[in-house]
């Protein structure tokens, strides 16, 4: 009986137990189909904000199990549940959906180095269980949400490099108890840092630089015990140093650059920062001196304290220091004076991994240690330009082998460059600058394969530019300016095929034509030559340099027209050939340069016209074309409306142009301009006419009485084959009293013309004498003796004789002589005034007529024989 009761009673149970664990199965299917669901559909909304073309989210697809799609990760103990998202440098762009916040495990959220626009969403608060947030690299803007202190387990943020985030540092930060890296640099950041971040305990790095952030370093910075890293620089911070600060233990790494910050630094300096590694407080307003503690700081590999105030002398036993690696103190008030103020440099001899050390713009005076060449043979910079150093260069500096950049530019160096200098094969920038270096620039340094820049200039050198110069092929800059070098430039030079930067030569002694490889240097964008001797014709090959876009080439001898291949020159944007022997005509083709600003061609002898082109220019702002032989009528556009960037003065035959050139109308001006054609014209042709009449009266008197015969110098060979008489240069000199200024009948371009006589023949004399200075006048000279010597008729004045010789100072000397015409010009007798107030009466128009006719009769005869 009892058996039968029980039977039914355990069936039952088992029927409970049956139904128990069905609802179980039931529920937990049921919570997972709510977990898979909610967090695929966050993934899908997340995805439906990006675009890619790199296909990064290919796989994002519900073909497959989002725990599989890329960059997710789901979790082991809790299934389906995606706990780390990484999508970082996927080129993914677009924004940050807010269904972020539905994936509530997620430990790591990593979209950095992608192109992420909008606002962080305030709904990663909700991510309770986040430990790792990484948004660096992208183009987020607005604020960082207050609610991220939510995320309470959060151990590390890196929202650094969004230009577009900005406002504030939430205090609410300083309430996230696991926070232990805080990197919120280059971003636009304002306001000061939050007091609050000092109660982050487990904080060890702290990362703020380049924002706007302003006030003073927080006081209590120094309560976080465990804090290593710590970079403040470029922002607007003021105030000193917190005491606390120095307190840190455990700080390696310390850098607050650029910022305003002020005061001394702590004279245990060595004691207090056991642990650092790399200090760098650059371009702040620190004072007062380096403290001798430096020297303690065992571990210290770099020290950064340029462009600041620190004075006084540099500690003596920085040999202690053998990690030290960086030493750069440039643009403060340190000194040394004497040799016992310079032992650091032969301490820091000590400190074999040294590599930079920078200490130009002090105040560092006295001789150059010699012990500078023992400093290790891992430096690859030394920087002491910008002080008073005096004493001569090493001869060993050679053994500084990994030198990269050597400066000693703008010192007080004397004496030789070492030719060891030419071991230095690694060398990038050599700066000899701005110093007193004397003797020749070594050859040597056309070893310096690798160099890219190098500064010479400002020197008192001697002798030719080395064309071993020639062999620096990956040159990017050149400066050999003052500095007293001599002889031809280096065809060499002008064939370095990668100087691009510039070409400094000006204001040296350099003479002789400019090489034609000139147009091999296509990459260079300026070109300075000003200063110098040059000579020749300006190559045509500068046609090639199209790239170059400032060319100075004044105060020289180049002779010739201006190049027509100047027009090929696109990039130019200034162009000085001032102070040069150029002539013809400017060419209206420089008009089509149109980047030109600065254009200078003035203290030439260029004649014409102004192209009228110029005037249609956009860019050109300055222009001298003054003291040439400019004619006709200046154009009234562009740069010719601008009184301040425009200079044509010392051109007597320009006309017309704006009115507040205070220029003669063209239209009157031109008619007295064709009288004087006229009077130009028969001033040339009358002395030539007279020149027969002349040697037809005097013909008896030279053949009763030859002049005694000196001998030539130089004498033009079409005199050779004739018979002249021949003057010698004392008989000259004497009878036109040693060229007095009362003698002088008028002047040209190529020479003057004196009264005088011959005591010998008692004959009143005219004497050409030519300027052998001026470029064309031997050309002249040979031009006129040619033509003058095979006249023959009855209106053209026959020559009487020439010079050719040696005056009383050595130089060459050469003139025509004619007999004076005591009637005066031509030119006085055509252009009388009507009131005949220059001594001549008016011609009357019968009288003209015949002179004319005349005139006509011996220019047939000239050029038709």
């Amino acid at each position: 009986m009892l058996l039968l009761t029980l039977r039914p009673r355990r069936r039952l149970l088992q029927l409970l137990l049956l139904i128990s664990a069905a609802a179980t199965i039931s529920a937990a299917a049921a919570l997972y189909s709510s977990y898979h669901g909610e967090d695929e559909r966050a993934l899908l909304a997340f995805k439906a904000k990006f675009s890619s073309d790199s296909g990064a989210l290919a796989s994002w697809n519900q073909s497959t199990s989002y725990c599989s799609w890329d960059g997710v990760t789901c979790s082991r103990r809790h299934r389906w549940r995606v706990v780390a998202l990484d999508l970082s440098s996927q080129g993914l762009a677009g924004t940050i959906s807010p269904a972020i916040g539905n994936l509530t495990f997620l430990h790591s959220l990593n979209l950095s180095s992608n192109c992420l626009q909008g606002e962080i969403p305030p709904s990663i608060g909700s991510l309770r269980r986040l430990q790792r947030i990484d948004l660096g690299f992208n183009m987020l803007t607005g604020i960082i949400p207050s609610n991220i202190s939510r995320c309470i387990s959060l151990r590390e943020m890196h929202i650094y490099s969004n230009k577009g985030v900005q406002g504030i540092i939430p205090a609410e930060i300083g309430n996230m108890p696991s926070l232990s890296v805080l990197k919120l640099s280059n971003n636009s950041i304002t306001g000061t840092i939050p007091s609050s971040l000092a109660n982050l305990s487990r904080l060890t790095e702290l990362a703020l630089s380049d924002n706007y952030l302003e006030g003073s370093i927080p006081a209590g910075i120094g309560n976080n015990p465990y804090l290593g890293f710590l970079e403040l620089s470029r922002n607007n911070l003021s105030g000193l140093l917190p005491p606390s600060l120095f307190n840190l233990s455990s700080l390696y790494y310390f850098f607050a650059s650029v910022n305003q910050l002020q005061g001394h630094l702590p004279s245990d300096l060595g004691r207090s920062l056991p642990s650092i590694q790399q200090l760098g407080i650059v371009e702040n307003r620190f004072t007062g001196a380096l403290p001798l503690s430096l020297t303690n700081l065992s571990r210290l590999q770099s020290l950064h304290a340029g462009s600041n105030s620190f004075n006084g002398i540099v500690p003596s036993a920085l040999g202690k220091l053998q990690n030290l690696e960086l030493f750069t103190m440039g643009n403060n008030m340190l000194e040394a004076n004497n040799e016992e103020e310079w032992e650091f440099i032969g301490s820091l001899a000590n400190c074999s991994r040294l590599q930079v050390l920078a200490f130009g713009w002090n105040r560092f005076a006295g001789k150059l240690p010699g012990s500078l060449v023992n400093l290790s043979t891992n430096l690859h910079m030394l920087q002491i330009s910008n002080n008073n150093i005096s004493g001569v260069i090493p001869s060993d500096i050679g053994n500084l082998e990994g030198l990269e950049m050597l400066d000693f530019g703008k010192n007080l160096l004397t004496g030789v460059i070492p030719e060891s200098i030419g071991k230095l094969i690694g060398l990038q920038q050599l700066g000899l600058n701005s110093n007193y270096l004397s003797g020749h620039l070594p050859s040597s340094i056309g070893n310096l394969s690798r160099l890219l820049l190098l500064y010479a200039d400002d020197n008192s050198f001697e002798g030719p530019i080395p064309p071993s110069i020639g062999n620096l092929i990956k040159l990017l800059a050149l400066d050999l300016s003052n500095s007293n070098f001599t002889g031809l430039i280096p065809k060499e030079i002008m064939e370095l095929p990668s100087i691009s930067m510039f070409l400094n030569l000006s204001n040296n002694k350099l003479e002789g034509p400019l090489p034609l490889e000139v147009g091999s240097l296509v990459y260079l964008e300026e070109l300075f030559l000003s200063g110098n001797n040059l000579s020749g014709e300006i190559p045509d090959t500068f046609g090639n340099c199209k790239l170059m876009q400032i060319l100075l080439m004044d105060d020289n001898s180049f002779e010739g027209s201006i190049p027509a291949t100047f027009k090929n020159m696109a990039g130019l944007t200034v162009l000085n050939l001032m102070n040069n022997k150029l002539n013809g005509s400017i060419p209206s083709n420089l008009a089509t340069l149109t980047n030109l600003q600065e254009l200078y061609l003035g203290h030439n002898n260029l004649s014409g016209a102004i192209p009228e082109v110029l005037g249609n220019s956009t860019s050109l702002l300055h222009l001298d074309l003054s003291y040439n032989n400019l004619q006709g009528e200046v154009p009234k556009g562009g740069v010719f409306k601008n009184l301040t960037g425009l200079s044509i003065v010392g051109n007597n035959a320009l006309c017309g142009g704006i009115p507040q050139l205070h220029l003669p109308k063209c239209s009157s001006f031109y008619l007295r301009k064709n009288k004087k054609g006229i009077s130009k014209f028969l001033r040339i042709a009358i002395p030539t006419i007279g020149s027969l009449i002349l040697l037809f009266l005097v013909w008896a008197g030279f053949h009763r009485r030859k002049p005694r015969i000196v001998p030539k110098k130089d004498l033009p060979p079409q005199f050779t084959e004739i018979e002249l008489p021949i003057v010698p240069y004392n008989d000259i000199l004497k009878g036109t009293d040693g060229f007095s200024e009362a003698n002088v009948l008028g002047k040209g371009r190529y020479g003057t013309v004196y009264k005088g006589t011959l005591e010998n023949q008692a004959i009143v004399i005219a004497v050409k004498v030519f300027n052998v200075q001026q470029s064309g006048s031997y050309k002249s000279f040979l031009t006129e003796c040619e033509a003058l010597r095979r006249v023959r008729h009855r209106c053209l004045l026959k020559i009487i004789t020439c010079c050719s010789s040696i005056n009383h100072q050595g130089q060459d000397f050469r003139a025509l002589v004619f007999e004076f015409m005591t009637n005066g010009s031509l030119d006085g007798w055509v252009h009388s005034n009507l009131n005949g107030q220059n001594g001549h009466r008016i011609l009357s128009l019968s009288q003209r007529m015949v002179i004319a006719v005349d005139i006509m009769d011996a220019l047939d005869y000239l050029h038709n024989g």
